[in-house]
Order: C-alpha cells, then structure tokens, then sequence
C-alpha cells in the first residue's frame, strides 16, 4: 500500500548566514530574487525570497562565519531558462565558479534526461546549481 501524497511541491530552502546584508544583496540585486517578506532585528532577522513559481530561499541572519561544512542539504538547484547566464550573472555578483555550465545526461526512466546544470559558491558558502531544461 502506497502513502498518500500530502507534498504538492518544493516551497523554500533555509540558510543562516554571517553576512546578512551582502547574502541578501546578492540574490536580489546579483541574481533578480524579490522579497516576498521579511520580519525580525539584527541577529534575528530574516527574509523569504521569491524564486519564482511558488519557490523561496530563506535567509536567516546570526550565522557564524567561515566555511560551510557538507551537511544534510548538499546545494540550492535553481531553475533557469538560460545556465549559462544565470552563472555569470552569480559571478558579477560575487559567486565563485565551481562547476562550468555544461550538458549533462541524466540517465532516467522512463528515457535520459539532457540538462545544462553549473554550480558556484555563494557569498555564504553554500553551493547554489543552476538547473536548466525543457521542463524549466
């Protein structure tokens, strides 16, 4: 017996950053995200930025700084029309190139599936992939 579906879809990845300001900077003014909403003050302010079709990316402030370390969420996957631009635009904003934009053939069922995916590191330290295909 199968469960229920109760998930209707990705709504929001979370992150806690040092840099508040220039992490959210850069995914407004480098990458074109709008705030949907914020709340809080200094060290316990957050915001929910507007992805597109339903999705967010919530930046908490109060983060320490330094390196990330691996954990349970490995990247943001991002959807875009365009890999290729959407990377270089991370990178004028100051991400740091850590995979190229290049094809890819996800070997999936029922038949492949062909990707333009790239990856940079974000002003926070987390991987950000941007994800580009015919169903974007």
């Amino acid at each position: 017996m199968s469960a229920q579906r109760t998930v209707n879809g990705f709504h929001h990845a979370a992150m806690k950053v040092a840099n508040f300001a220039a992490v959210v900077e850069f995914y407004k003014q480098g990458l074109g995200l709008t705030e949907k909403i914020s709340w809080g003050e200094g060290d316990s302010r957050a915001v929910l930025l507007d992805c597109g079709n339903g999705n967010y990316i919530e930046i908490f402030a109060g983060g320490v700084g330094g390196s990330v370390p691996d954990g349970a969420v490995l990247h943001l996957a991002l959807r875009t029309a365009n890999c290729d631009a959407a990377l270089a635009q991370a990178v004028a904003a100051g991400a740091v190139v850590t995979m190229t934009a290049r094809d890819v053939t996800i070997p999936s069922q029922p038949q492949p599936t062909p990707v333009r995916i790239a990856f940079c590191r974000g002003l926070a330290g987390e991987i950000i992939e941007f994800f580009q295909n015919e169903l974007t």
